[in-house]
């Protein structure tokens, strides 16, 4: 057994998911991808021929003309220092036909409404683009885009958080998931400079929990960072992420809301990498240490619990972190498209580097049946539901 597949069995024991356990061309089949992937005649045993469109993409965005004009008119026309791109729901059907992909689930990127200098405004805007993804994309009357979207919520925040503005979030929050039947609520790193853990939080958390909500946390520019003259995109928003991720274990967030299920962008920032180094505090691992124990994780278990998405990061440098760190049931496919458009020039494979990291059986989790778990609502939608 090569090297990397004894530390992905090992992890896996430590974490004891039974699911993992399971053939996941089995668990991919019962969930419908069958029709998009067959085993090819003749080729060698367990292997696995993508045909179609299989791929899930969760972590890719809309900008609908009436959001462009908006940010224009208050003067933002570039986003973690790119220029905004173009987008549609022809040209969003386009890429995924391009790239073997079934389904996105759009989130609305930095800045939100958080340009947006009045909690009226705020408001109007949210429910606005909500009211869009669920009417115009997620459920949509259009055969050219049935089942081709899921859509996750934008929330009334602002730059300077307060109880007031949290309790806003908590009524749109609502209404997107139970009224609009929207696939999860987006929320940024950091608000102004208050990151996710802070108790102004907590009401807008509670009601997060009592959803069941796929929560998306997507980077934003932090406040005073070091300018190096280059876009931040590049590596601020990885840390941003990252810290967001750290804040909420040390204020007890993943232990005060356990039915919150988060998906952190971009492999999760740097958390992967630095997961152990930043569960020290915790407790559990010096422990572990004093006593002798062997075995147990080594990194905080509420880090092993989020999800990731590849979106940016599918070479092996990501990729392997994230599944020592939390297994290939615990990663998702994802593009970041159109903010990526100059990445994909060619028609295909849009990520070869999984390759590296997953085996066909593994990239099939990967792109498509660990999405439709963790999105439930999509996978009827695409008539992928579990029998």
């Amino acid at each position: 057994m090569a090297a990397s597949e004894q530390a992905d069995s090992r992890g896996m024991r430590r974490r004891g998911l039974l699911k993992a356990a399971l053939p996941l061309g089995v668990t991919a089949t019962a969930l419908g991808a069958s029709p998009a992937t067959a085993v090819a005649t003749g080729a060698p045993s367990g292997a696995l021929v993508r045909r179609g469109r299989d791929r899930i993409d969760v972590h890719c965005h809309l900008i609908p003309d009436f959001y462009r004009r908006d940010l224009a008119a208050h003067g933002i026309t570039e986003i973690g220092g790119v220029p905004i791109p173009t987008w549609s729901p022809t040209l969003a059907v386009g890429f995924m036909n391009r790239y073997g992909i079934q389904a996105q689930v759009v989130s609305v990127s930095e800045p939100g409404v958080t340009y947006l200098s009045s909690a009226a405004e705020r408001v109007a805007m949210a429910q606005r683009l909500n009211t869009y993804t669920s009417r115009d994309l997620v459920h949509p009357t259009s055969a050219h885009l049935k089942g081709r979207f899921g859509g996750f919520a934008v929330l009334p925040l602002g730059e300077n958080v307060d109880e007031h503005d949290v309790s806003r979030a908590v009524t749109e929050a609502r209404r997107a998931v139970r009224e609009l039947k929207l696939d999860g609520v987006g929320i940024f790193s950091s608000y102004g400079g208050t990151y996710l853990g802070d108790p102004v939080f907590a009401p807008l958390m509670k009601a997060l929990d009592d959803l069941g909500a796929m929560v998306f946390i997507h980077p934003t520019t932090p406040q005073s960072y070091p300018d190096l003259g280059l876009p931040p995109f590049l590596y601020e928003f990885t840390f941003d992420t990252t810290r967001a991720l750290v804040n909420m274990l040390y204020k007890g967030a993943y232990r005060r809301y356990p039915r919150i299920r988060w998906l952190a962008a971009h492999a999760g920032g740097t958390l992967p990498y630095i997961s152990y180094r930043t569960s020290l505090l915790s407790l559990t691992p010096a422990v572990a240490q004093q006593v002798g124990a062997a075995g147990l994780d080594d990194s905080s278990p509420s880090f092993r619990r989020l999800f990731y998405d590849t979106a940016l990061s599918p070479a092996p440098q990501a990729m392997k972190s994230v599944r020592e760190l939390a297994g290939t049931e615990h990663i998702l496919f994802a593009t970041d498209w159109p903010f990526t458009s100059a990445l994909f020039l060619v028609a295909g494979d849009p990520a070869p580097q999984l390759d590296e990291t997953f085996s066909p059986a593994e990239r099939l989790a990967v792109e498509r049946s660990n999405a439709l778990v963790q999105f439930p609502a999509l996978a009827a939608r695409i008539g992928a539901a579990r029998a």
